[in-house]
């Protein structure tokens, strides 16, 4: 395979804990890549299940390894207020706490923070806020952030960024940029694990150039790869999509790019198609406990009457456990009863399904055909013999 110059390591020199190739790009700016990482290689573009508290919702490490998962996300806010990141150091890291020897990425806590705790103050030395568990007041830092993610143990963490309304006056956002740029420095600065890699978070909202300006600063710290942050929060969908692009134009190709929080599965082959490398959401998992199915011809729901005695699988298509074995009439029975098999059944399919596009938008960039992958994936959502079904299918577009 062709290898394009700009491998990296976390410390050049030094003993390396996580390195990035990108193999081949495609015409239309999606990429192809491997991270290797003491706990396992990831090809890209790679989703990561979310694992908050430490677990996937409903199903096992092995299962998450069956459905084709290789990194996942856990989040450093909730792990360091239960049952805290110096009790999982204790019992050997995170890994080895939740039986999972895949790769972890953490993200920093910020969007938690502010998210969950109506009395957050940021101030340059940090955050303040009360935990949304009992009310405790805390502080987090920057160095405290990069802290906890060592004591975790994670292959990939985040820095500590200010996460503001995207719809927020361009002057809030300019000091959110460059808030961020300062804490991304002190972040940088405080690190002393050469097994954890770090990114930096470019923020800006909706402003183009804020973007840039805030994509550049973190450039010139030499970050060991970069995430695009604050964006699917409530801003028009074709805003995102200018922001992402105005912020991979200027990134290096050499370092891997994070398209953190979204999204559905054309989201994805959007953010691929824009030269993203790496992507997280709770779609998959949360959809799955709410009767939600992805196939490849549309949102399928299991709640619907019209199920009821139907023996096929739920997605023809698909090869995973649950489509090999079971039926859409029996997925919909275990809904209807609030059994768990039927939540973890349907997480499995979700999980395998969103592996299952993202290695076939891999494949078709290797071989410099993704254009023509996107467009049949999106026909299968637009068509297909699920259309015929309005009661039971939503689509996303």
């Amino acid at each position: 395979m062709e290898v394009i110059p700009g491998t990296w390591n976390v410390e050049p020199g030094t003993e390396t804990g996580v390195k990035f190739t990108l193999l081949k790009t495609d015409p239309s700016g999606a990429r192809a890549g491997v991270f290797e990482t003491g706990h396992g290689q990831v090809l890209t573009p790679v989703f990561m299940p979310v694992g908050t508290y430490g677990a996937v919702k409903t199903v096992t490490p092995s299962e998450l390894a069956d459905s084709g998962s290789t990194m996942i996300l856990s989040n450093t806010y909730h792990l360091y207020l239960r049952p805290g990141s110096e009790l999982i150091q204790r019992l050997g890291g995170l890994h080895r706490f939740m039986g999972w020897d895949g790769p972890i990425l953490t993200d920093s806590g910020g969007f938690q923070i502010m998210s969950l705790s109506e009395l957050a103050k940021v101030t340059e030395e940090g955050v303040t806020f009360r935990s949304h568990l009992n009310g405790d007041r805390h502080n987090i830092t920057p160095e405290l952030s990069v802290s906890i993610q060592e004591q975790l143990g994670t292959d990939i963490a985040m820095c500590l960024d200010e996460v503001v309304d995207p719809l927020s006056h361009k002057k809030t956002m300019a000091g959110a940029v460059e808030r961020t740029r300062r804490w991304a420095q002190r972040c940088l600065h405080s690190r002393t694990s050469q097994k954890m890699a770090l990114f930096g978070i470019v923020q800006g909202g909706t402003f183009l150039d804020l973007r840039v300006e805030s994509a550049q600063g973190l450039m010139e710290m030499g970050f060991d790869g970069y995430a695009v942050g604050g964006l699917a929060l409530g801003e028009p969908r074709a805003e995102t999509w200018k922001a992402v692009k105005s912020t991979t134009t200027v990134l290096p190709e050499s370092r891997p790019r994070y398209l953190m929080g979204m999204g559905t599965p054309m989201d994805l082959l959007d953010g691929i198609e824009r030269g993203i490398d790496m992507f997280d959401c709770v779609m998959p998992t949360r959809n799955a406990r709410n009767g939600t199915l992805f196939t490849s011809r549309g949102r399928l729901s299991v709640k619907v009457n019209a199920l009821k005695d139907d023996l096929g699988p739920p997605d023809p298509d698909c090869s995973c456990y649950t489509c090999l074995n079971f039926s859409r009439a029996y997925l919909r029975h275990l809904y209807m009863t609030g059994e768990m098999l039927g939540f973890r059944l349907c997480t499995i399919h979700n999980l395998s399904y969103y592996h299952q596009l993202v290695s076939g938008a891999r494949e078709a960039t290797l071989e410099k055909s993704f254009a023509d992958y996107k467009k049949q994936v999106g026909e299968g959502w637009n068509s297909g013999d699920e259309s015929d079904r309005p009661d039971a299918v939503t689509r996303l577009r």
